[in-house]
């Protein structure tokens, strides 16, 4: 019984015939809630092969998070006692040094862990494009083709990305001190270079799609990947806002329950488990219908709206004879 279920759920079921054009998705929304349902277990095991990529920066995620949790209990414990009102006093003043302090560790730490995930990151791009769009694209072998050829670039991404989180961290501390004692005009550079820093966090999710479609050189990708962002941006902070609703959900959990540990290793599982290969799915499924829009019909020959039903498809459909019952 189990054997004829896997058999049904890979093949489809006895004398059922394949799609018809009529059944084609014939709009974006239906082309991706359609092939999630195809590709979900495809997903899951392309998220599990490239999980141990992730562990890394997982782990200093939760080490940050237990080191800032920890200090900010030891801080309202301080506060509550009235015994302590002197020492609390002195520890809600150091408290703003002490929270950069462990924020810069954290991500002095966060740098090889967030470059060694670039070209997995380029191979899972390169998978996920091809089922986004409905096409076929083994789990290893495409996936390590992808990494093959776009590692460099890949890695050069990455490098970039695991250094602006510090940079973003540091020019807000240091123009924040800045504005405090020359002024408020040190505000401005302080709010644009997390401006930047946000939209940099943003345009990754082109980047790696761009560098798996096209031949663009490092320079052009990145120009190529911000400029969408920027035409783009609504939907991209849309896209990765929803994509963030899970670590969201447990970052209010555990800091409002007593259940923090639960809440970070439902969240730990859930992205070793679908997390990375579902948010790239919908990256694809995403920059798939950019590109259509404003790339592939500049470049001659490229096929637009793959996967969906055109009006040739229907003009064929319609065109072909009648067949007389035998």
């Amino acid at each position: 019984m189990f054997g004829k279920l896997m058999n049904n759920y890979y093949y489809g079921k006895s004398g059922k015939g394949d799609y018809k054009r009529d059944d084609l998705p014939r709009n974006r929304w239906q082309l991706f809630w359609e092939m999630l349902r195809v590709r979900i277990a495809g997903l899951f095991r392309m998220n599990l092969m490239t999980a141990i990529a992730f562990i890394p920066m997982m782990y200093v995620m939760v080490v940050l998070i237990n080191t800032l949790f920890a200090h900010l209990v030891n801080l309202s414990e301080a506060l509550s006692n009235p015994e302590m009102a002197e020492a609390a006093a002195q520890l809600a003043q150091d408290s703003p040094n002490q929270v950069y302090s462990i924020l810069f560790s954290g991500l002095i730490m966060m740098i090889p862990a967030i470059l060694i995930t670039g070209p997995v990151q380029a191979g899972m791009a390169y998978v996920a494009r091809n089922w986004a769009r409905d096409e076929h694209a083994f789990v290893w072998s495409d996936f390590k083709d992808a990494v093959k050829d776009n590692w460099k670039q890949a890695l050069g991404i990455s490098a970039i990305t695991s250094v602006v989180p510090l940079l973003m961290l540091v020019c807000w501390q240091f123009y924040g001190s800045m504005s405090k004692t020359n002024g408020v005009f040190f505000i401005v550079p302080q709010v644009l270079t997390l401006a930047l820093g946000l939209v940099w966090l943003m345009s990754l999710t082109f980047m790696y799609p761009l560098m798996v479609t096209y031949k663009m050189g490092f320079g052009t990708v990145i120009r190529n990947a911000l400029l969408l962002t920027v035409g783009r941006l609504p939907h991209v902070a849309g896209a990765r806002l929803v994509m963030l609703v899970p670590t969201i959900i447990a970052g209010l959990v555990a800091f409002f329950t007593p259940y923090m540990m639960y809440a970070v290793m439902a969240l730990a599982g859930y992205y070793i488990l679908i997390g990375n290969g579902l948010a790239r799915f919908v990256y694809a499924s995403f920059t798939n219908a950019v590109f259509d829009r404003y790339i592939n019909p500049r470049i001659a020959g490229a096929q637009v709206n793959r996967g969906m039903s055109t009006e040739e498809d229907e003009f064929e459909e319609d065109d072909q004879p009648l067949e007389e019952n035998p």
